[in-house]
């Protein structure tokens, strides 16, 4: 069976359920975008990384892939036992990387060793994945538009775990973080 359907090929596609809306719908950008951030981390995994790091990676690859899912289904919400208390999770990680490194005093541009650019790049991925987010909940009023909120604070989180990380990555390559100078 071939991959292509060519169903798309007038400009639309399928929600979970079978209904069909335009390619560039709310919907369709806000999956597509937590898509993107899936893919992005896909390039972090494939670099030489720590041990145990290539899991908590691969776990929100899982967490964003279910989110992903919800979504693309109007009115799924089968992520919200997973994603809550992920929240959590990621909140604990972000508190144990943040403790390793020394205060921040200016802003930091992206940057440093390829670790941190990579997860620079993730950050502002999951920024986007969550103002796509935003834009389809603030859209989503009709009757089964809903759109649990829970996803928004998941990117939310993750984008800081990832700024976190980022600075982390640069503290343990011994590289100091790149920062904002105004000129």
């Amino acid at each position: 069976m071939p991959i292509y359907t060519g169903t798309g090929d007038e400009g639309d596609t399928g929600l979970f359920g079978n209904r069909r809306v335009p390619k560039d719908h709310t919907r369709i950008e806000a999956y597509g975008t937590v898509d993107e951030l899936n893919s992005w981390i896909g390039l972090l995994r494939a670099e030489p990384l720590e041990p145990g790091w290539d899991g908590e990676l691969k776990t929100v690859q899982d967490e964003l892939f279910e989110l992903g899912a919800d979504l693309a289904t109007e009115g799924g919400a089968a992520s919200l036992p997973r994603i809550e208390p992920a929240i959590t999770r990621l909140e604990r990680w972000i508190d144990a990387s943040e403790r390793e490194l020394p205060p921040l005093h200016s802003f930091v541009l992206p940057g440093g060793c390829r670790e941190a650019a990579l997860l620079h790049v993730l950050r502002t991925v999951a920024r986007r994945a969550e103002r796509r987010f935003w834009h389809l909940a603030r859209a989503a009023d009709a009757p089964g538009q809903h759109v649990p909120p829970a996803i928004g604070i998941y990117l939310n989180r993750l984008s800081d775990l990832f700024f976190s990380w980022a600075r982390r990555a640069n503290h343990r390559a011994g590289r100091a973080d790149v920062p904002w100078t105004r000129r």
